[in-house]
């Protein structure tokens, strides 16, 4: 069985908004100072939604404090949905599956994005150790968003 997790948050804005923001440089931002991800410069600004579903696209660093390399991350989409996420399902050097699936509805006042993360470690330590680092690093994603969108409800 795979580790799993979830976490929601409500916002001041229309899910467009928020969706709108989708690209290399958006996903740094919500990560930001925690982790960084590399990308090749003309996938840097190049919103997701336009990026292809069902193939291998490049491998990204995942840099710790945007310096330390702690991981090497191959993007996949299995689907893209312009109008409401994606579902990415990727592989890493530490993990043989990494399911990230973002959803973005719309809500009275703005909108709920919801980050679903189901993944396989290729070591159980790794997952022991970093399963409270990965749940971390969505927690702050949705810190960051709710700084910049404004938040009209708390985190689920």
């Amino acid at each position: 069985m795979m580790p799993k997790f979830s976490l929601s948050s409500d916002l001041d804005v229309p899910a467009h908004d928020v969706l709108g923001t989708l690209t290399m440089e958006g996903v740094n931002a919500e990560l930001r100072p925690l982790v960084k991800m590399t990308a090749p410069a003309e996938w840097q600004s190049r919103p997701i939604f336009d990026w292809p579903a069902q193939q291998h696209l490049f491998k990204s660093w995942v840099l710790f404090m945007g310096v330390f390399p702690i991981d090497r991350h191959s993007f996949y989409f299995e689907s893209m949905r312009p109008e409401s996420g994606f579902t990415e399902r990727s592989s890493s050097t530490m993990n043989s599956v990494w399911c990230h699936e973002r959803s973005v509805t719309a809500i009275r006042g703005g909108c709920r994005v919801t980050d679903s993360v189901d993944y396989q470690s290729r070591l159980p330590l790794i997952d022991y150790l970093f399963r409270p680092v990965y749940r971390l690093v969505f927690l702050w994603r949705h810190r960051n968003l709710r700084s910049k969108y404004g938040a009209s409800g708390r985190q689920i």
